[in-house]
């Protein structure tokens, strides 16, 4: 709800996009970043997933919480999050206006693609290499890493304390017992 509630801010309020056009049907097949300021939402950013690149996108920062860099943090915290799921492109569309800021992500402008509009803006295809991270989430990584709450990956979770309880004697005699 804290994501919808700063891209209504940013996008509906501040540059009259439609409701159907910023909430588009992709928000529960995304991961979307969060970042906080006292508590306080104040940007978020979302990510989507594809065959062999990742779509970073819907970038907001509420008004008031903007000029201290918290774009380019939520920016480069969406990427980190897809070089660690394995992905090596990035692609995005910009503005006019925020190409500058994606370039010194490592983006750059698609040689030789139009511009496009919507929502009455003109916008430019944008696309970044992304380096391997020391270690990628992937398969043969102990399975207690690979339960972790989403993005967390390097922080113990729920199911690591759990590990620290055993087995149920009694429910383990009864699974056995069952799957013979």
């Amino acid at each position: 709800m804290k994501v919808f509630t700063i891209r209504a801010a940013a996008y509906m309020h501040e540059q009259d996009c439609p409701y159907d056009e910023e909430f588009d049907g992709n928000d529960f097949c995304a991961a979307h970043i969060l970042a906080e300021v006292n508590g306080e939402p104040a940007g978020c950013i979302r990510v989507r997933f594809f065959g062999d690149f990742v779509k970073i996108e819907r970038l907001a920062v509420r008004h008031e919480f903007r000029g201290d860099g918290l774009a380019i943090r939520l920016a480069r915290a969406a990427m980190d999050y897809a070089r660690k799921k394995g992905f090596r492109r990035g692609y995005g569309h910009a503005s006019r206006a925020l190409i500058p800021f994606w370039t010194r992500l490592g983006y750059t402008a698609i040689p030789g693609r139009p511009s496009f509009i919507f929502s009455g803006i003109e916008y430019f295809e944008m696309v970044g290499d992304l380096d391997p991270p020391s270690e990628v989430v992937a398969i043969g990584l102990p399975p207690h890493i690979l339960i972790r709450p989403e993005g967390a990956w390097d922080e113990p979770g729920p199911l690591d304390r759990s590990a620290g309880r055993g087995v149920d004697a009694a429910a383990s005699r009864e699974l056995r017992q069952a799957s013979a």
